[in-house]
């Protein structure tokens, strides 16, 4: 199916199923062809776990695209590695435990946890199998080419391994910590995610022992072996020549100075990762920080959920791995290559622009810049509500918005929801400032936040030392939504200025994540909102909100109420229309209901970049549902839910996606756009723009699989990412 050029009321057309494809459909269950399935029936769910692997499979044909960029190829390659390391930590972990816990429940598509890891260690296999070979046959002849080469230690030439062994005797010796392993010596503890080397030894007496050398991580990965006055050498086409070697293969070649006396057999490299999800007992915890901090030293002795080996390892150093690591062979992954892919990214980081996507300046939004001497931000959003689009629109206003709010003296109040910050944060400055300024600062900072819980801590102990009132969480809950609320007194009356954004207050990630955020001093918003501080901060047992959709209050049933009044449209007037743009959509109580959407002739666009379980065109029970998922230069993360609701349209943006997880667990918020302008702008612009992508568009079959938008002949390329860059100055005019 082609890219639309218009997103008129008309049906799209069914996916044809083949024989084979409606056989599985049916057959598990003995429903004919023309028998409607029961909504809950296995066969109409895709595993989540295996649709999280296929998401992966995307970012790896991104790593193929030889349309993209070389350095860029690369660096797909290394967000695949980091991808797979954080699923092992936490997703195969979990189903390792329930196996453990005997639990008995099965997934929403019929599986239990021992099937899901056997389906998952498949394909794994083929998807690192793939990934490797790419490498070797595709992109390191291509850096070749363009003078970046990678080499085996043996493949360098006598010149090239002197100043590979002066580093080693320089930089990386002083560092290295050989840890024997025998009768008086406990095998050594191996922490996660690191890269090890199993050195094998003889002693003079013949005997051999076992060693373990971890690689540094606090060293460049890649080791140059140009001398100093070539490295800055360029070849006819003006880029440099640069010739590395992995850090690891340099240490495996000079292993005798760590063991005098010995000689050193073999070295094998090996990866492991651990479960890293945190246990935070949060009923016995006193101390919610204190409590995370345990959790974040005890990550470092999770139980090994991969063991990945080179396969050259012989079987007596893999026999002795696995029986002290704890793990079974199927558990075991052998490759050639990196270890693990994530290291790609110190590759993907050369300097040299000429092998990267073009770089890019964000626009500077004239409509929240003053026109005159009477004109404040404060004015220009109380005049109207204003949309930001990142990363196509500059971050920095969010960060002007915070700083002029700490300065200005008629602020009296800043409240902010932190999820994730990053370091180095000018969010927390401005908050810090503002605190100084003698401003009353309330923060949630969500200690939860997985793999940032270790940055949160210490942002929240520096925004405590300044006096800023600072909560850490929710019982049972993850504070996830994005909220800032400025309370400033103008004359005898409060004014109440909100920020509520799809994305985290990340100037980082908001470079390289696309994601929406609205200023405005609409009163009801401003009550929501300041309910919702309410709620976090203290006690509340609030159920309504004037216009905000709060998870995990209101937020399920706010979404399930208008797509039942979007069925009701369909089946009296036949216009019924929703377009949802996702992460992942996982639900199944939502994704019942989409299907009995689809089944009253609703028209579905589902733009899910991640997870998707549920199954389009299904005959008779999905026939109008379609799904993209869009990889691209930029990680698709903003959220948009579109309800034609009879052509009086609604549309809400935030930070939920449609996970059991979001709309039960987690304190999330959708805030709608009522400006008509804005609605034509996401909705025309934006939407549009994604659902008509022939680029970097893929759509889902029934059977769970993904293919490419074909281009339709005499239809224009559409890379949406791209349009909506060039597009991006055009926003920037006051309308």
């Amino acid at each position: 199916m082609g890219a639309r050029q218009g997103l008129s009321p008309t049906r799209p057309k069914p996916i044809e199923v083949s024989d084979e494809e409606e056989s599985v459909l049916t057959s598990s269950n003995g429903h004919a062809p023309d028998e409607p399935l029961p909504l809950n029936d296995p066969s109409l769910y895709v595993n989540r776990e295996l649709s999280l692997l296929a998401f992966q499979r995307r970012v790896l044909e991104e790593a193929q695209d030889d349309t993209n960029p070389l350095l860029e190829r690369v660096k797909f390659l290394s967000i695949l590695g980091s991808n797979l390391d954080e699923f092992f930590m936490i997703r195969v972990a979990g189903l390792m435990r329930q196996v453990e816990a005997g639990t008995a429940e099965l997934s929403p598509d019929g599986l239990t946890a021992a099937e899901q890891l056997d389906a998952i260690r498949t394909e794994v296999a083929n998807l690192l199998a793939t990934a490797h070979k790419i490498l070797r046959r595709q992109l390191l002849p291509a850096l070749e080419r363009a003078g970046i080469k990678i080499r085996e230690y043996s493949q360098l030439s006598a010149a090239q391994k002197s100043r590979a062994e002066k580093y080693f005797n320089e930089t990386v010796f002083p560092i290295l910590t050989p840890l024997a392993f025998d009768p008086g010596r406990p095998f050594p503890h191996i922490s996660n995610l690191s890269l090890n080397l199993a050195v094998q030894i003889q002693d003079a007496e013949g005997q051999e022992h076992f060693a373990r050398v971890k690689v540094p991580a606090t060293l460049p990965q890649l080791v140059s072996v140009e001398p100093l006055h070539k490295r800055a050498t360029k070849d006819s086409r003006g880029a440099k020549t640069q010739t590395f070697v992995w850090i690891e293969d340099v240490m495996a070649a000079n292993l005798g100075l760590l063991f005098p006396g010995m000689e050193v057999l073999a070295a094998y490299p090996f990866h492991i990762t651990r479960d890293a999800e945190i246990e935070i007992q949060e009923l016995e915890a006193g101390d919610l920080l204190e409590n995370t901090e345990e959790g974040l030293r005890q990550r470092r002795f999770g139980d090994v959920v991969r063991l990945q080996v080179s396969t050259g390892m012989p079987p007596e150093v893999l026999k002795l791995l696995i029986n002290n690591l704890e793990v079974t062979r199927k558990q075991v992954f052998r490759h050639t290559g990196p270890f693990s892919l994530s290291r790609l990214k110190y590759l993907a980081a050369l300097d040299r622009e000429d092998l990267k996507d073009p770089p890019f300046l964000p626009a500077s939004p004239t409509l929240l810049k003053p026109e005159s001497e009477e004109e404040d931000i404060f004015s220009i959003i109380r005049s109207r509500d204003i949309l930001v689009h990142h990363p196509f629109d500059s971050f920095q206003p969010v960060v002007d918005f915070l700083k002029t709010s700490a300065r200005d003296q008629s602020v009296l109040a800043i409240k902010m929801t932190l999820y994730r910050t990053g370091r180095n944060s000018p969010i927390v400055e401005a908050l810090l400032e503002a605190s100084e300024e003698e401003k009353q600062v309330a923060t949630l900072v969500e200690l939860k936040a997985r793999f940032d819980e270790e940055s949160n801590i210490e942002w929240a102990r520096a925004l405590e030392r300044q006096g800023v009132h600072v909560v850490y969480g929710l019982i049972g809950l993850k504070v996830h939504c994005k909220v800032a609320l400025v309370v400033r007194l103008e004359g005898d009356e409060i004014k109440r200025y909100v920020h509520l954004g799809t994305g985290n207050y990340n100037p980082v990630t908001a470079h390289l994540y696309t994601d929406f955020g609205l200023f405005t001093a609409d009163e009801d918003i401003g009550a929501d909102v300041t309910d919702l501080f309410n709620y976090l901060t203290g006690y509340s047992s609030k159920k309504d909100y004037r216009k905000l959709l709060v998870a995990p209050i209101n937020l399920r049933q706010g979404i399930e109420a208008r797509i039942r009044k979007e069925i009701m449209h369909s089946r009296r007037k036949g216009d019924g229309h929703l377009i949802f743009k996702m992460n992942s959509l996982e639900d199944p109580q939502m994704i019942q209901l989409l299907y009995e959407a689809s089944q009253a002739g609703v028209k579905i666009d589902l733009l899910v970049r991640g997870i998707c379980c549920l199954r389009p065109g299904v005959p008779g029970v999905s026939d109008n549902i379609r799904v993209i998922s869009i990889v691209g230069r930029f990680l698709e993360h903003s959220r948009i839910y579109y309800f034609r609701n009879g052509g009086d349209e609604q549309l809400y943006l935030g930070s939920a996606d449609l996970m059991s997880r979001n709309l039960r667990r987690r304190v999330e918020a959708l805030f709608p756009v009522e400006d008509r302008r804005l609605v034509r702008h996401l909705r025309d612009r934006v939407l549009e723009t994604y659902l008509s992508d022939n680029v970097k568009a893929r759509e889902m079959m029934a059977n769970g699989e993904y293919r490419r938008v074909q281009q339709e002949p005499g239809e224009p390329v559409v890379n949406s990412q791209e349009v909506l860059l060039k597009v991006r100055k055009s926003r920037t005019r006051r309308t």
